[in-house]
């Protein structure tokens, strides 16, 4: 429901890396301290469903949602500004904001040093109404009072400083041009602003190029003053804590801001209703074809927007959509999808359709128009409803047992208006009938309010008259919600008290692990692994093996690929899988009352696959248009450039890296028989390993796994695919993706090393810094930092377990073409700076510490605790492998690791591929005249 992946993020992975706070920069000025004394109690306002809201006296609004099951504890501060609160030359600036809180305060003055220090997982995020920022941490007192500090002093004594937008600008027109390398994204931001006349939803959240560069650092200051206060503001502490202990700390730190004297401006603007078809057109490189209708719609708090949700499951829902099963399934396109914008303002919805380059784009238009405008043509039943009402209700369920991902997800709703909305509007969706959903299909989905297409003029226009947002006081009044979630147990998820709760047995051929312990919302997560085949007889056997697991779930001897999904979402269960020659892994996620049934239904579909060959058709489709789609993108280019040339495999050999040419002609060569030939010669499970986590009832479910598992005998015999090691001059190669804004920098170097290793350790924390973390590593404070050069870069390194020949350490980076010469240049210097000189003593302690911390939230999480109990027993260890691997990496000295740097990395050995527009001249920004 929740439209978070629209928000601009700055993302751990591809984030904003920092350099130190120079000693020389001032603060903003700030406001003037309050005498502790004359801070008031907060004020309890109400509780829903475990969270409460209180109120500081200078206005900030607290929620707290205690969950002692998890070890971890997220703090997640919300902004009532976003970049619909911005004015002319100032587009852009909320999320430019976003980037600049992170650059440090006269009391914090290395933020990103700090988060890695506490081992936190942390990102900032903008969208229309909101800001938000985040830190997920191991829930101690100190890392609970530090984010708390943190918060509350980057709120209003940030660093806004002209040093910072000087270098910083850039860095974010990166960011911009790397969203224009996607026609997708590109199309709904040209249809967004031909939609919206007037409303500032219909500007993009990045900005204009010219207001990000242009703008002057007094008014970007002017407007961190009035929107970054507590009156404007949402806290929300999830997780383990003591509720009590954490409200004091709140009123403590952020109690003593004043209460700001300004009044914020009221956003008046109401968009027109909208009088006739408008159409834009993008003309782009690209290799697929794409196809849109976006309609205006009410907000997300308006009694319409949960029929209209319905509505958009009934269209492109997989497999039971109506746009599904007349345009994929009929191959006149190859995906369907469908979103809609959940606003405290009146809001869009989208339906698109890609295609193959050799599709009829004029008949998939036609009938994606006439599906969706003539919908009441065909009135949807009480049970096509409720399918998409159990599926959506599921998904919010299971999200509701997760303290993290609510405590994040809040900030949706506190943007409309009033966190509440998270459970009224889960209420509400319950209620939905066919009528509704007819009702609002056709008062909204109609041509005079359709973007796309051409102007026709018409003698008697219809309108779509969009209603304003609902009084959200009235409509909330008294509201205390309705569900009940098990509260679940205290753990301390410690590789000691794991393994006081493990039991491990062995079913057939099956390794069983199984850790019981009271979940909240009695989840359980479970992760099963059948191995298979071997070198000698897996030769040959093409892309069989990856379509044999992608079909397990399109059906089986009893049950449909729509059977198989509505007994999923009745069951309250995510099930995925994935497998390639070698294996078939089957992930889930479900409740302790559903386990027994959802091993049942995944025994069935292993077991009992019927592999239809309406359904191969549509994945081999779906495959090849998403290949397609990479022909011209410069990441993808660059990483299968440096993957093919580094592979030591031949075309044979089922771990032989493919061209895309490749790629195309063997999804094209998979036929019907040779998947059920592929599965009728290797699967079983004579070979395999289950580890079950959360809250579930031990002795029936290992009786389960007997009953469905222990008989099931795999035809071929299996031994482990052993790596081998290629030798290769390193190379320095570019390569031209035209009319693309932005390239893609990949490095790689392989490290004869294997986990075991005394090195290994070493390596890790090698990596960690030179390009892990979070905004501290030393390629992003040199590349990102210091040179301005890219959005995003980092590192990586793996390594196998029983092998040495598949180590690897990998660098990436994300940047504007016309600095290639200056980002290969800046990437050798600090390879060589670092295998020179090395790591100081007090940089690796620093480091080491948030490391560990990261690894103790990965414990936390019982998906991530399934998959490490897999792999150990596969590797023949318990989990005090880890708690060795914490101890040596505990024990390292600067001396260890800069003796490994020296021995496995340097820059003459570390092959690259820069792929990009590198022949587009760039365009500068133009000044307005005056300045």
């Amino acid at each position: 429901m929740v439209i978070i992946k629209k928000a601009i993020l700055l993302s751990a992975a591809l984030a904003a890396f920092a350099l130190p706070v120079s000693a020389q920069k001032t603060p903003v000025k700030k406001a003037p301290a309050v005498h502790a004394a004359s801070v008031t109690a907060p004020v309890k306002v109400t509780t829903v469903e475990g969270i409460t809201e209180y109120r500081l006296g200078n206005g900030l609004r607290v929620l707290l949602f205690p969950d002692q099951t998890k070890q971890t504890a997220t703090v997640n501060i919300t902004y009532l500004v976003g970049s619909k609160f911005e004015n002319y030359g100032e587009t852009g600036m909320a999320h430019l904001l976003e980037h600049m809180v992170f650059k440090g305060t006269p009391k914090h003055r290395n933020i990103p040093q700090e988060l890695s220090a506490h081992g936190a997982n942390p990102n900032g995020t903008t969208w229309l109404d909101r800001t938000n920022y985040f830190e997920t941490f191991s829930a101690t007192d100190e890392n609970m009072n530090w984010a708390l500090d943190l918060e509350a002093d980057r709120m209003v004594n940030s660093f806004i400083a002209k040093a910072d937008l000087d270098k910083e600008f850039t860095v974010v027109r990166n960011e911009m041009e790397s969203g224009e390398n996607s026609p997708e994204r590109i199309l709904e931001e040209r249809m967004m602003s031909t939609a919206y006349l007037w409303h500032n939803y219909g500007k993009s959240t990045i900005g204009n190029r010219a207001d990000v560069e242009l703008v002057p650092i007094d008014r970007l200051q002017a407007f961190y003053h009035k929107f970054y206060q507590p009156d404007n503001s949402v806290l929300t502490v999830a997780g383990k804590f003591d509720p009590a202990k954490v409200l004091t700390i709140i009123n403590q730190k952020f109690g003593t801001i004043p209460k700001p004297t300004r009044v914020l401006p009221a956003i008046y603007t109401v968009e027109p209703t909208q009088d006739g078809e408008r159409s834009v057109t993008l003309r782009r490189v690209g290799d697929i074809q794409l196809v849109s209708t976006l309609y205006h719609i009410p907000s997300g708090s308006h009694p319409d927007f949960q029929p209209i949700e319905v509505l958009q499951g009934l269209l492109t829902d997989v497999p039971s959509g109506r746009l599904y099963k007349k345009l994929v399934e009929t191959k006149k396109a190859s995906r369907v999808s469908g979103e809609d914008y959940e606003t405290k303002d009146p809001g869009v919805a989208m339906f698109s359709a890609t295609l193959p380059k050799d599709k009829d784009l004029n008949e998939a238009r036609d009938i994606l128009i006439n599906t969706v405008e003539n919908f009441s043509a065909e009135k949807p039943t009480e049970q096509d409803v409720d399918r998409i009402k159990t599926k959506y209700l599921k998904n919010i369920e299971l999200q509701l047992n997760s303290s993290e991902q609510i405590g994040l997800g809040l900030s949706e709703y506190i943007a409309q208006g009033d966190w509440r909305l998270l459970f009224y509007q889960r209420d509400q969706l319950k209620k939905v009938s066919a009528a509704d959903v007819v009702r609002v299909a056709d008062k909204y989905f109609k041509a005079s309010n359709r973007t796309m297409g051409t102007f026709i003029p018409t003698e008697k226009p219809e309108r779509a008259e969009i209603p304003p947002a609902p009084n959200l006081a009235a409509l909330l009044n008294g509201y205390t919600g309705s569900q009940n979630i098990a509260q679940g147990e205290a753990f301390d998820a410690t590789p000691a008290n794991i393994q006081s709760r493990l039991t491990t047995s062995k079913i057939g051929g099956i390794t069983v692990n199984m850790l019981t312990k009271k979940n909240r919302g009695e989840a359980v997560n479970a992760l099963l692994t059948f191995r298979f085949g071997n070198e000698s007889n897996l030769q040959g056997k093409g892309m069989a093996p990856s379509f044999t697991a992608a079909m397990l779930n399109k059906g089986t001897k009893n049950k449909t690929r729509q059977q198989i999904q509505d007994e999923l979402d009745k069951l309250k269960a995510r099930v995925n899988f994935g497998g390639d020659a070698s294996a078939i892994t089957a992930n889930i996620e479900t409740t302790h009352e559903n386990l027994p049934a959802v091993i049942k239904l995944v025994a069935e579909m292993l077991k009992e696959p019927a592999f239809p060959s309406a359904e191969l058709d549509k994945l081999k489709s779906d495959r090849i248009t998403a290949l397609e789609a990479q022909r011209r993108e410069p990441t993808n280019i660059a990483v299968l450039e440096l993957q093919r040339y580094a592979s030591p495999y031949t075309k044979d050999d089922p771990r032989y890296v493919r061209s895309i040419d490749e790629s195309v002609a063997a999804i094209n060569d998979v036929k019907e028989s040779d998947v059920k030939n592929f599965y009728k010669d290797f699967y079983g499970a004579s070979n395999g390993y289950m580890t079950v986590v959360g809250d579930f009832d031990a002795a029936p479910v290992k009786a389960l796994i007997t009953s469905e598992f222990a008989d099931w005998k795999s035809p071929q015999p299996y031994s482990r695919l052993v790596s081998k090691f290629k030798t290769y001059p390193a190379i320095n190669k570019k390569i031209e993706t035209p009319d693309k804004a932005n390239a893609f920098f990949f490095a790689m170097t392989p490290v004869k090393l294997s986990m075991k290793d005394a090195d290994y350790p070493a390596m890790i924390m090698a990596d960690y810094m030179i390009g892990g973390g979070f905004l501290n590593s030393r390629l992003a404070a040199r590349i990102r930092q210091k040179e301005g050069i890219s959005y995003g870069v980092g590192s990586s390194f793996n390594a196998g377990y029983f092998d040495q020949n598949n180590g690897m350490f990998l660098t990436y980076a994300i940047y504007a073409p016309e600095n290639a010469k200056r980002l290969d240049a800046a990437f050798k210097e600090e390879i060589d700076k670092v295998a020179k000189d090395g790591f100081t003593e007090q940089e690796l302690t620093e480091a080491k510490k948030g490391f560990l911390q990261s690894r103790q939230v990965t414990l936390a999480q019982d998906a991530s605790l399934a998959s490490t109990l897999n792999n150990y027993s596969y590797y023949g260890e318990k989990i005090a492998f880890w708690q060795k691997m914490d101890d040596e990496i505990s024990k390292l000295t600067s001396q260890q690791v800069n003796n490994a740097v020296k021995k496995y990395l340097n820059s003459s050995n570390i092959s690259i591929v820069k792929a990009g527009d590198f022949d587009k001249k760039p365009t500068p920004a133009t000044a307005p005249s005056g300045k």
